[in-house]
């Protein structure tokens, strides 16, 4: 396919293109090593374990964690939000979340409750999306074990409370669970603010390939968090029960070390930039976007600019996917057509049927 006529504006789905460093770190490893991590202990899987460690090192500093032990590695950021809250939640279990979250929360937590397992409250957000921390704490109970919130919606960019929404429930015996897919890479993070897990792909802002992601977990909870698969480790092999230490209690099988290696290569870039910068840059060009999509009749936009590099926008009289294949037939434009896999917040925002 040439590349030479498009225009991709999918990135809050997955970056492209990857840099050229990126590619030729994965090819490098492909080529030259090619060995599992964890698993053996001659050069090249040395040269594998310092991959993984090279990447466990640069996330957790990029979300200010003191110790690497506590990010754990996964195929997507579905897979680690599916981690975080398997792991945690038990029978009888209270969760609070919002309006806004992703599919990637919101699935799992509706097929606990359809198994009766938890109780669920949904809390509702305000037109561009946004739920307010007040409410969002007033739902907590003493029966409360996680609230989970998106650091930013994937629909208007809109940024959420997190950090009121952690100092609240430092009164609280729950914990809390950020979804940091649209933010990790352009928004500063730190957990501790208090931020109990903290999950994000490595492949969007952060623009590393796909099959990376991670999961950060509080040393205090790290206990209560069972493994959300079971296998192979590399390390206590004599035993059939999974280590009981992070993070090789959540890596069971092979780690991804061609993509790790993309990724590694990809948070350099993401250093000599820095995440401020980065972000400054795709919000003017957000910003740039909304001002000019504003000026069109017959044309509604979803967000405030500034905030994030998404934009959301609806047409009248045509269908989210009919916009979208006559952008892209016409014009070469590649976007997100429909729910974006958070249906909700569409309530609220008022662009049913389609999304």
């Amino acid at each position: 396919m040439s590349t030479q006529n498009r225009i991709y504006l999918d990135h809050a789905a997955t970056s492209w293109p990857k840099s050229d460093a990126v590619i030729d770190a994965m090819n490098q490893y492909i080529q030259s090593c090619g060995a599992a991590a964890g698993r053996g202990a001659y050069h090249a899987a040395a040269e594998a374990d310092g991959i993984v460690s090279r990447v466990r090192r640069d996330v957790a500093a990029l979300i200010h964690a003191a110790d690497p032990s506590c990010v754990s590695f996964h195929s997507n950021g579905t897979t680690a939000l599916n981690a975080a809250i398997h792991g945690l939640l038990r029978k009888g279990d209270h969760v609070v979340v919002s309006a806004a979250e992703h599919n990637s929360v919101l699935r799992p937590l509706h097929d606990l409750t359809e198994q009766k397992k938890i109780e669920l409250t949904i809390v509702p957000v305000d037109r561009q999306g946004v739920v307010d921390a007040e409410r969002m704490l007033s739902a907590v109970t003493s029966a409360t074990k996680l609230v989970a919130l998106t650091h930013a919606s994937n629909v208007t960019g809109a940024i959420q409370p997190v950090e009121a929404v952690a100092e609240g429930m430092r009164h609280c015996s729950g914990h809390l669970l950020v979804d940091a897919a649209q933010t990790f890479g352009v928004r500063e993070i730190d957990v501790s603010v208090g931020i109990d897990l903290l999950a994000a792909p490595g492949h969007k802002a952060s623009a590393g390939p796909l099959g990376t992601a991670f999961l950060y977990v509080e040393p205090k909870i790290q206990d209560a968090i069972l493994p959300l698969f079971h296998g192979g480790t590399g390390s206590r092999s004599e035993s059939l029960a999974m280590p009981t230490s992070m993070p090789t209690k959540l890596e069971a099988g092979n780690l991804n070390v061609h993509a790790l290696a993309g990724w590694a290569a990809a948070l350099q870039e993401l250093r000599e930039e820095s995440v401020e910068r980065r972000g400054q840059i795709s919000c003017e060009l957000a910003r740039l976007l909304h001002e000019g999509l504003a000026e069109l009749d017959h044309v509604r936009v979803f967000g405030k600019p500034g905030t994030l590099a998404t934009a959301s926008i609806l047409i009248d009289d045509l269908s989210p996917g009919d916009t979208a294949a006559i952008l892209d037939a016409e014009f070469g434009v590649e976007t997100r057509a429909g729910w974006h896999c958070a249906a909700l917040i569409h309530d609220y925002l008022g662009s049913e049927p389609h999304g």
